[in-house]
């Protein structure tokens, strides 16, 4: 694995519906004007990812009232990342098919829509953060022009779904 990583959250709230397990990946290249995590978006900083770090994400994906697991960053689908993302997104499905996986990302649904990943995520949140369109009103996300897709969905009817986050 090559990957890094900048943190794990091991009960947030704040990044998907209900209890989550948040992997903070390493490497932007969108930098985008005001991120709110700019720290990541060094693909040589933070921690290596490891066979120990994807042990203790699934120790932790292995508690009743945690919902699924969402990775976040920096971007999970910047290049250095996607291989072990999709890994990781493939050993999580595995292990525990009923939770859910968000993946947050400054592509869009389109330019991603036919990765392999997208086998294997449940929500996408898509697109560039925008300081312009930023609404902190909004759940999930930091601005109006993002997304939260149901990936399973939009791809069986070839028409981009929503998620409605306030069911």
């Amino acid at each position: 694995m090559c990957m890094r990583y900048s943190g794990i959250s091991d009960c947030d709230i704040a990044n998907g519906k209900g209890v989550r397990v948040t992997l903070y990946t390493q490497g932007c290249s969108h930098r985008c004007f005001q991120c709110h995590n700019p720290e990541t978006w060094d693909g040589n900083g933070g921690t290596e990812f490891t066979k120990k770090t994807l042990d203790k994400i699934c120790k932790l994906l292995d508690r009743p009232y945690i919902d699924g697991l969402t990775l976040s960053g920096g971007d999970p689908l910047f290049s250095a990342n996607r291989e072990d993302v999709l890994s990781l997104c493939k050993e999580v499905k595995k292990k525990f098919p009923q939770k859910n996986i968000w993946l947050y990302t400054g592509y869009l649904f389109e330019e991603i829509e036919n990765l392999e990943i997208m086998d294997y995520v449940d929500v996408v949140v898509d697109g560039k953060f925008n300081f312009m369109l930023r609404d902190t009103s909004l759940a999930f996300r930091g601005s109006s022009n993002q997304r939260i897709i149901n990936v399973k969905e939009s791809k069986n009817q070839h028409k981009i779904v929503l998620v409605d986050v306030d069911k």
